[in-house]
């Protein structure tokens, strides 16, 4: 399959700093889109989040040819690595931390990572479908059937994440495999964007249109709703080999 790929990222209306860091990169035998949302003070946050994109997209391009799954988990490692080396080596930045989720589509199968409450959704034949579980506070909430998805959309604790890239040694990350079709989009955002915008919303932004013009639509709809955070999308097309 053919594909496009784009990414944009707006500070917001609020931020002083954009702590979003996004990539969208086709392969030689597919493409990949990132999403980081950094945190820390003194500006760590945009500088782990920069360090992870950088070293997880660094990692993948050098091991070209591996196992997908082996890819992902190792660049996953040491963008990990990367940035908590980084925290403690810089006082001024120790703690800092990012959400990362990753999308590497090769053949017809995508490769979803997601450390964080970053996410990917498929979009496909009018319909819109979140990939990756968020790792927060209110999904753990939600599965323990303490308050309704609809209730965890205005919890006050809505922002607190179970799990970041960079804060500790070693870190988890979700993988997901899963199989793309022609016509499907992929949309990676951070929780600047899916915070602001119902997946209705997404879907009727995201589905249509050149890719490039998707992404600053979902940007600038959530400009006009006053943009809280920094928000972040990247949005990959599969198109059948004789498409253009």
């Amino acid at each position: 399959m053919q594909m496009k790929a784009w990414c944009r990222s707006d500070v917001g209306c609020v931020r002083a700093h954009n702590e979003d860091s996004c990539m969208a990169q086709l392969l030689p035998d597919g493409g990949l889109g990132i999403v980081c949302d950094g945190m820390g003070g003194a500006n760590a946050g945009e500088i782990a989040s920069r360090i992870a994109m950088e070293s997880f997209v660094d990692s993948i391009l050098k091991t070209v040819g591996q196992r997908p799954e082996e890819q992902m988990r190792y660049a996953l490692e040491v963008s990990n690595q990367e940035v908590y080396c980084y925290g403690w080596e810089h006082p001024e930045c120790r703690g800092m931390g990012t959400t990362l989720v990753a999308a590497m589509v090769l053949g017809r199968d995508a490769y979803i990572l997601n450390v964080g409450d970053s996410r990917t959704y498929s979009i496909l034949n009018g319909q819109i479908r979140q990939i990756t579980i968020d790792h927060s506070l209110v999904e753990e909430l939600v599965r323990m059937g303490q308050i309704t998805p609809e209730q965890a959309r205005n919890h006050p604790r809505k922002n607190i994440i179970t799990r970041a890239l960079g804060t500790e040694r070693v870190v988890e990350g979700d993988l997901f495999v899963h199989p793309v079709q022609p016509g499907e989009r992929l949309l990676l955002c951070s929780d600047g964007l899916s915070n602001e915008l119902t997946d209705p919303e997404l879907l009727e932004l995201a589905a249509v249109g050149e890719v490039e013009e998707a992404c600053k639509r979902l940007i600038d709809a959530v400009l006009v709703k006053g943009a809280h955070d920094n928000v972040t999308a990247v949005l990959i097309e599969l198109q059948h080999n004789a498409e253009r």
